[in-house]
This record gives structure tokens, C-alpha cells and sequence, in this order.
């Protein structure tokens, strides 16, 4: 028995020697691995790029790791663009950029940034501290500046007073202005005339609908100085023949993108002028391969001015409902149309309408409808018609209208031939 007993503490002992043994091992192993991995000897190169990818928050935390990392957080490239996030944790369920890294931002970084957007919520307190930020970056040349409201137009609540103060210490600044995003703002026509006095040479892009206080003589002035403007987008009650013939002129650039917000918020009560064609034609002579954007917010009544002669319009998105008289004239007005979105149009069928737009709309390749009505037989031949150049063909299935040649389930088959692809109708949720 104490043989035995003997032998079995030896057992034990080499058991335990064993046991220490391959603990030994993986802690060596370990500290292989932690020294293979010595994230602090990453390059500086790489820390860059991963930080550009990070919330302000997690790279100020990560710029805490060790030296070389706080090193790539104070780096000129980590601050040329950047957003700025202003909620009220009251009013909004979205972070916001904290206001002590803000303050660090302005101090130490503001003359690097280049890129700069600020996001605010509904609230005047956010839009008063975007403004108050704007007011500080009086080392900085900013290359973009976008103002964007992520719910209703916030900084229509300030003083306008305020609002130009802070936008002119930017437009006066930076010299070098290229994109311009100041949609539902209060600038108004002097703003404008700095703008261009200090960046006419590179402003490439202004995107300013929704702003009441500029009018046709203030955006005038842009087109007429800022030769280099490649992208604009307005409301259409700054649209005029005096800005299409000056972004038409041999002086200016060939203008790439144009986008029209034409709004009506009470029915009749908003006067809509006319666009002569003599200088539609003109602005497409000068720039042939322009897109020509136009969003519809209008009531019926009030398409009257619309679509009586050709217009040059590439993409056209109707927000309420449309006639068909309009969408007739639509198909012969419109032969450069590229996309056509028609959220809502009534219980007449729009058959004829559909076809019409094939026949005319040569380049025709997207279409959405909405609560609108078609048969089956028109839809199938209008799909024909256009053929496999319709890369997008958006229809919610209540759209389509069965009838003794087609039901809904067989227009599946048929128009997947057609397009040589398959395609289904849209569903509308249940829930």
C-alpha cells in the first residue's frame, strides 16, 4: 500500500511539472505574440488612414495608446475634413460632437481643415452653435462648407444678422471656396456679392434652395463672376432668361449638373413665371450634356406654365399629384428625359401617357410610380418599346391593372423578357 501510495505521489508530481511546464510555454507564447504586435510600431501612414475612419470621440480615446498614436492625432491630414455634429440630447436621439473636443478642434486645428460640413438637429441652439463655430475660423481656407439641417430648417430660427456675421468671417477667409451647401438658410444677395469677391475663381459647386432672402439679381451676380461653376442647384424662383443666357456665355464653364426645386406650400398663392425657350436652347447649345434636374412640389392648378413648350429637363420627380394633361405634354416636351418619378396621379389610367414617353423619350433608362394606375397590356408595351435600356423600372404592383390580355402574375414573365433580366413589381408593406 505505501508502495503504491508512493507511486502515486510521484504521478501527481509529474503531473504538476507538466502542468507548469505548458503554462510556462503559453505565457511565453504570449509575450511572442504581444511583442509580433506591437501596435505602437504600426506606421504612422496606417494609424492615419484607420483614424479618418473613426468618431471624433473614439479617436481622441485611441489617441491615448501610446505616443505614436497621439502623434498621428494631431497630424494636419487627420483634420482637413471634418463634421461637425451639433444636437441637442433633448430634442435628438443623435450623438453630437462633445463641446470640449470642439474647443481642442478650434485651438489647435482650425487653420488644417479644408472639408468641413456642419449637421444640425432641429433646434436653434445647435444652428447658434454652428454659427459661433463658423465665427472662429478665421485662420482657416476652407475648401467645402456645407450647413445641413437633418430635420426642419433650424438656422432660419436665428437672427440673420447673425447668421451673415458668421458666413462672411468663412467667405472672406478661405480664398479658395470650391463646394458651397447652404440649402434653408438666410443668406441673402450682399452675403453673395463676398462670396464672390473672395472665391470667384474657385467656386465649382452652390447648392442654395430654399433661401428667401436671395433673389434672381443675387445668384445673377454668382454666374456672372464665378466662370469656373460646374454644378448649381436653386428654387425656381431664382431661375431667370438673364441666369440661363450668363451661364451660357463664352466665358463661362460648361455647366455640368442643374437642379430646380419648383415648391408651392399654399395653392395658388405662388406665381410661377415662364422660361422663354430661346434661352433654354441657349443654355443647352452651350452646355449639350448638362443634367437638368427638376423636383415638383406643386398642386394641380398650378403646372399651368409647365411643359408648353420643349424643355430640356434630364430628371423629373413630381412629389404630388400630377395630371395627365401634364404628363402628356410631358412626353412631347422632354426628349432629353433620363429618369421620370410620379409619386401619385389619380384613378385615370395613364396608358396612352406611358407610351407617348416611350416613343419620344429616346433616352429614357429610370422610372418610378407611385399611387398611380396603368393596364397591364400598356405597361408591357411600354416596357417593349424601351427595351433593355430601362436599368431601373420601379412600379408598385396596386400600379398595374389587369385586363383580358395580362393579370398581374403573367406581366412577370413578359416584361422579364422584355428587359432581359427579371423583374418583379414593387410590394407594398403589410405591416
Amino acid at each position: 500500500m505505501k508502495r503504491g501510495e508512493g507511486g502515486g505521489g510521484e504521478s501527481d508530481q509529474d503531473s504538476s511539472e507538466e502542468g507548469t511546464a505548458e503554462n510556462s510555454k503559453k505565457r511565453r507564447t504570449a509575450n511572442e505574440h504581444s511583442q509580433a504586435y506591437d501596435w505602437g510600431s504600426l506606421l504612422q501612414d496606417i494609424i492615419l488612414h484607420v483614424f479618418k475612419y473613426l468618431p471624433l470621440l473614439d479617436r481622441a480615446h485611441a489617441s491615448q495608446v501610446c505616443r505614436s498614436w497621439n502623434q498621428v492625432f494631431h497630424m494636419p491630414d487627420l483634420w482637413r475634413c471634418f463634421e461637425f455634429e451639433l444636437n441637442q440630447p433633448a430634442t435628438s436621439y443623435l450623438k453630437a460632437t462633445h463641446p470640449e473636443l470642439i474647443k481642442q478642434i478650434i485651438k489647435r486645428h482650425s487653420n488644417h481643415l479644408q472639408y468641413v460640413s456642419f449637421k444640425v438637429d432641429s433646434s436653434k441652439e445647435s444652428a447658434e452653435a454652428a454659427c459661433d463655430i463658423l465665427s472662429q475660423l478665421v485662420n482657416c481656407s476652407l475648401k467645402t462648407l456645407g450647413l445641413i439641417s437633418t430635420a426642419r430648417p433650424s438656422f432660419m430660427d436665428l437672427p440673420k444678422s447673425h447668421f451673415i456675421s458668421a458666413l462672411t468671417v468663412v467667405f472672406v477667409n478661405s480664398k479658395s471656396l470650391s463646394s458651397l451647401k447652404i440649402d434653408d438658410t438666410p443668406v441673402d444677395d450682399p452675403s453673395l456679392k463676398v462670396l464672390v469677391a473672395n472665391n470667384s475663381d474657385t467656386l465649382k459647386l452652390l447648392k442654395m434652395s430654399s433661401c428667401p432672402h436671395v433673389s434672381p439679381a443675387g445668384i445673377l451676380c454668382v454666374a456672372d463672376q464665378c466662370h469656373g461653376l460646374r454644378e448649381l442647384a436653386l428654387n425656381y424662383h431664382l431661375l431667370s432668361d438673364e441666369l440661363l443666357l450668363a451661364l451660357s456665355s463664352e466665358k463661362h464653364v460648361r455647366l455640368e449638373h442643374l437642379r430646380i426645386d419648383v415648391v408651392s406650400e399654399n395653392p395658388g398663392q405662388t406665381h410661377f413665371h415662364t422660361i422663354q425657350k430661346s434661352s433654354w436652347d441657349a443654355f443647352i447649345r452651350h452646355s449639350p450634356k448638362v443634367n437638368l434636374v427638376m423636383y415638383f412640389f406643386l398642386y394641380e392648378e398650378e403646372f399651368d406654365p409647365f411643359f408648353r413648350y420643349e424643355i430640356p429637363a434630364t430628371h423629373l420627380y413630381f412629389g404630388r399629384s400630377v395630371s395627365k394633361d401634364v404628363l402628356g405634354r410631358v412626353g412631347m416636351t422632354c426628349p432629353r428625359l433620363v429618369e421620370l418619378v410620379v409619386c401619385a396621379n389619380g384613378l385615370r389610367p395613364l396608358d396612352e401617357e406611358l407610351i407617348r414617353i416611350a416613343e419620344r423619350c429616346q433616352n429614357l433608362s429610370a422610372i418610378g410610380l407611385g399611387e398611380c394606375e396603368v393596364s397591364c397590356s400598356a405597361f408591357v408595351e411600354f416596357v417593349k418599346m424601351c427595351g433593355g435600356r430601362l436599368s431601373q423600372l420601379s412600379i408598385m404592383e396596386e400600379v398595374l391593372i389587369p385586363d383580358q390580355k395580362y393579370s398581374v402574375e403573367q406581366i412577370h414573365w413578359e416584361v422579364s423578357k422584355h428587359l432581359g433580366r427579371v423583374w418583379f413589381p414593387d410590394m407594398m408593406p403589410t405591416w
